[in-house]
């Protein structure tokens, strides 16, 4: 059987830790769908094209001994069940995991015909600093038919938000870093937090 992993991320920017992600998952799966996607539980994003692009240039930087990492942006639905059925009609005899963040395993019950999607796919965990996974959180997504595995991994502690908010570019790979400058994608880019200017004190 032909075991495909399913990876869509909202990532807003993808990072080094979503990079080692899909090298673990190379190595593990026959092929690995990635897409960038909005995820209806986040605030304002940046555009989805920008966002698909820059998974593209995380997978071009990926240089694995087994080319099984692919781009598929029709893939990327506002439904996860509705990519599923496109991916069921593109490799119709495969077997399929779904792959999230720790940090997405409290707010999956509340997904869109989850208990459909929880018996048509796999589930795999990958575990992510900071969010650490309660027994409870399992135990209620295996009672709706959920066939749970947890990936032996623990990603680099890098995070989108600490760009974004804070200018911490150590989770940015070069590729990504490049092309969020020459898009001009995020205000903190042009400040770095070094050099945030010192308020001066007002004269009286």
């Amino acid at each position: 059987m032909f075991n495909i992993a399913l990876f869509g991320t909202s990532a807003d920017p993808p990072t080094a830790g979503h990079q080692a992600i899909l090298a673990w998952l190379s190595n593990h799966f026959d092929r690995v769908a990635v897409w960038a996607a909005d995820n209806p539980f986040k605030g304002p994003q940046t555009p989805l094209p920008h966002r698909m692009a820059m998974m593209g240039l995380l997978i071009e930087d990926l240089h694995l001994p087994r080319q099984n990492v692919r781009l598929q942006p029709e893939l990327s639905q506002p439904r996860t069940i509705h990519t599923l059925e496109i991916a069921r009609n593109r490799w119709p005899k495969a077997t399929f995991t779904f792959v999230i963040g720790s940090d997405l395993v409290g707010q999956l019950p509340n997904w869109y015909r989850v208990d459909d999607l929880l018996h048509e796919v796999n589930l795999l965990i990958v575990p992510r600093p900071g969010y650490p996974l309660s027994e409870s959180a399992l135990e209620e997504l295996r009672h709706r038919g959920a066939r749970v595995a947890i990936a032996d991994l623990m990603g680099p502690d890098t995070s989108s938000t600490a760009y974004r908010e804070r200018g911490e570019s150590d989770g940015l790979t070069p590729p990504i870093e490049d092309y969020i400058h020459r898009e001009h994608l995020y205000l903190c880019q042009d400040v770095p937090p070094e050099k945030h200017p010192i308020p001066q004190p007002t004269p009286h």
